[in-house]
């Protein structure tokens, strides 16, 4: 599998098969990790946005919204560029917090839903969003729920999660993962659409 191109394999996983998109994270990893640690400079938040870069590619080629130009690598690059800008800009807003905390601030899903204070409508959407994942969530196993509670409604990050669970930063991003696929499959099953647009 590791001879495929990647079109072949984002295609393989398009079908079902877990493990093409497994040989393609790790086939990319090495350069978009640095790619971002080169932006942010930190090592839990480049890790951070690493496997947030990921989880949306996932998403995107799960609904057929990747088209192949062969530059897999460089839509990767854009994500992740995109997301390092969301955390900077969500940061910004938080301005008023104090400096200890706003270090502290970590970087959240929610951030990839559009956000306009302005509108009451959207933040009614947000939130009717957010309670339809959080009813979603009990069909999940107990290990993965707890994973989605802790990170991105707690908003601990993956390195916390580790320490909070006793288990190893790749075990935390799998479950991570694997709970975001079966959120999926459910929404796909149920033609549940959770979306600002």
């Amino acid at each position: 599998m590791k001879n495929l191109d990647d079109y072949q394999l984002i295609k393989m996983y398009q079908i079902g098969n877990e493990k093409a998109i497994e040989v393609l994270i790790s086939r990319h990893q090495k350069e978009i990790f640095s790619t971002i640690f080169y932006k942010v400079l930190d090592d839990d938040l480049s890790n951070d946005i690493f496997q947030d870069t990921f989880m949306k590619a996932i998403v995107f080629i799960k609904e057929n919204r990747y088209n192949d130009e062969g530059k897999f690598v460089i839509w990767l690059k854009r994500i992740a560029n995109n997301l390092i800008i969301d955390y900077y800009r969500a940061k910004s807003r938080k301005k008023t917090i104090s400096e200890t905390q706003q270090n502290e601030q970590e970087f959240s899903i929610f951030d990839f839903l559009p956000s306009n204070t302005d509108n009451i409508e959207e933040q009614l959407v947000k939130s009717q969003i957010i309670e339809d994942i959080k009813k979603m969530l009990i069909y999940l196993p107990e290990n993965q729920q707890e994973i989605i509670q802790l990170r991105f409604f707690e908003e601990l990050s993956f390195k916390e999660i580790a320490e909070k669970t006793n288990t190893s930063i790749n075990t935390t991003l799998g479950r991570v993962r694997y709970a975001i696929i079966n959120l999926r499959k459910m929404m796909n099953d149920n033609n549940i659409i959770l979306s600002l647009e």
